[in-house]
């Protein structure tokens, strides 16, 4: 998927990204990358990540607080996350008929090559009986 040149650095970012089973912020990966003996500075996390997410290797979600969280996806193709607000716990979600909405307003308005991002949190039904 990636065009980027395969630095030591980004190799870095997306081995220990790779091992991280939900969403994390640049400042906790750079924390576990450094736990790995790595050697990166935060400002090159941070550079890596936004090339990574141009790239579409690795999908950010927005928190209520305006915090951005990043995650290596398994599903390659478009899709959109359910987070829980609580516990973090995320499901990746093909939704079809919102893809098609978002067709029709990009028609309905003359827009082609239409990109959107939608991000769907709420409390997980484990949280829920916590």
């Amino acid at each position: 998927m990636s065009t980027s040149r395969n630095t030591v650095q980004r190799r870095e970012v997306i081995g220990v990204l790779s091992q991280v089973p939900g969403f994390v912020s640049a400042q906790d990966l750079h924390t576990l990358i450094e736990h790995e003996g790595g050697h990166i500075a935060l400002a090159t996390v941070y550079t890596q990540l936004k090339k990574l997410v141009h790239n579409g290797d690795v999908d950010v979600v927005m928190t209520d607080r305006g915090e951005s969280l990043y995650r290596r996806c398994v599903v390659e193709s478009h899709h959109h996350h359910l987070s829980c607000r609580l516990c973090g716990a995320t499901v990746e979600v093909d939704a079809p008929e919102l893809e098609k909405w978002a067709h029709d307003i990009g028609e309905a308005f003359g827009y082609r090559e239409l990109r959107h991002v939608v991000e769907f949190n709420g409390v997980c039904s484990s949280c829920q009986s916590n």
